[in-house]
């Protein structure tokens, strides 16, 4: 039994025989969280990757309070509401073309799952029983069973095992391999005739910030078309300007038969999340036959109040000054960042669009390296907020962040180095 019971919840991704008490956040403010001690906190990854724009930002904040006072939530089959279908138009005008309807959820792992079973539903009422899923080494989708089942088999779902189905795997694409794995996903493709493809495009988030080029996308799409295997993209992280576009599958010209969006979708405020598809996947259930009708729904499915922050965050998307804000902070990341590139106690220095990591080298590195509780600590009493995966530090603030903000953080960063590294004397 635990030694002492502070509080009766249980926290995500948390083992808390090893955490000591959790810190009480009070307010949010832009890049900062201000807690009930009085400090106040650098969010150097946007509170798990969701907080585009800076905490409380007025306008998403109004919209809520404006729709609250409106409706507040109704039932979703049968019924529909303003803020859903203006989010609906809008996303789609800003998503890649050729996609058509937009499934709403409420969190990035459900919308995965939504994009499964859109998938599953296609071929089965297309009369071919094509279900075998083809995923990427180190992918991670989500903690509900299909999300795990499309991940990478490991510490996150190794107690789950018996519950998650076969897939295939390709390999990353790492430097100089890129085209092993588009021969393996050819492979696949032509021998299993799979459902579908789903990846993270161009970074790999929980999986250890990997980093690939864009022409690998480019290239999987087109192997995926060519066999007529449905290409799904998980831009549950990388949406939202985190690569640099507003969507990393822009960068590669790609448009994805169905793609899932969430996190940034509200700017960070509040849960919510789409999967888009082609229209021919929607029509593949449009029947008079009642058990062709797609089976997924969740009592909050296009919540009005979680519609209303995310039309107000596609608005802020349609104004130049947040592609200007954008851009700024993809220059102060790879200004900071340069330093690092010629220090030896780190490696595989690397940037994509506002999202920078590094790998701090230490004698067991990987997602349950030693360092990375300590790392964690450190920064914490920094008030900085970097929950580095293991040995590899990355950073992904809100747009709002400031130079001298990104300056305390990497400082941080050094000073951890100092401490952690091989030659340093916390190791």
């Amino acid at each position: 039994m635990p030694q002492s019971k502070t509080s009766p919840i249980w926290h995500p991704f948390t083992q808390h025989a090893l955490e000591g008490k959790m810190s009480k956040v009070v307010r949010g403010d832009g890049a900062y969280l201000h807690t009930a001690d009085g400090r106040r906190i650098i969010d150097a990854i946007s509170s798990w990757w969701v907080v585009t724009h800076g905490h409380c930002h007025p306008a998403i904040v109004r919209a809520i309070q404006e729709q609250a006072g409106k409706l507040d939530q109704v039932i979703f089959a049968g019924y529909t509401h303003d803020p859903a279908e203006e989010v609906a138009e809008r996303i789609l005008r800003l998503a890649p073309r050729g996609l058509d309807y937009v499934f709403f959820s409420d969190s990035g792992s459900a919308s995965v799952e939504v994009a499964i079973k859109m998938a599953l539903g296609y071929w089965h009422h297309n009369r071919k029983e094509r279900t075998r899923i083809v995923v990427m080494q180190h992918s991670y989708h989500g903690d509900t069973i299909g999300a795990m089942s499309v991940g990478a088999r490991g510490v996150f779902n190794a107690t789950y095992r018996p519950l998650l189905f076969d897939v295939d795997t390709i390999p990353f694409p790492a430097k100089g391999r890129e085209r092993e794995t588009l021969n393996a996903l050819a492979s696949v493709c032509r021998t299993q005739r799979p459902a579908a493809f789903i990846v993270e495009p161009l970074i790999l988030g929980a999986g250890g910030m990997l980093m690939y080029p864009s022409w690998v996308l480019r290239e999987m799409k087109r192997i995926c078309e060519a066999a007529e295997v449905l290409f799904i993209a998980d831009e549950i992280m990388t949406g939202w300007g985190r690569t640099g576009s507003l969507f990393a599958c822009e960068q590669a010209n790609v448009t994805p038969d169905i793609v899932c969006y969430s996190k940034g979708i509200t700017g960070g405020a509040v849960p919510l999340a789409v999967t888009l598809c082609r229209s021919e996947i929607f029509e593949a259930h449009y029947s008079n036959d009642r058990t062709r009708t797609f089976f997924h729904s969740s009592s909050y499915t296009a919540n009005p109040m979680a519609c209303a922050a995310a039309k107000a965050n596609l608005e802020l998307w349609e104004d130049p000054e947040t592609r200007r804000r954008l851009t700024s902070v993809i220059g102060m990341q790879e200004k900071a960042l340069e330093a690092f590139r010629n220090d030896a106690r780190f490696e595989n220095v690397r940037r994509t669009g506002t999202v920078t990591a590094l790998d701090l080298k230490v004698s067991d590195a990987g997602y349950l390296a030693g360092v990375g509780p300590k790392l964690h600590s450190f920064f914490k009493d920094r008030n900085i907020l970097l929950r580095p995966l293991g040995n590899t530090i990355y950073v992904m603030p809100p747009y709002c962040v400031t130079t001298a903000d990104i300056d305390e953080i990497y400082s941080g960063i050094r000073e951890a180095a100092d401490a952690f590294g091989d030659s340093g004397s916390g190791a």
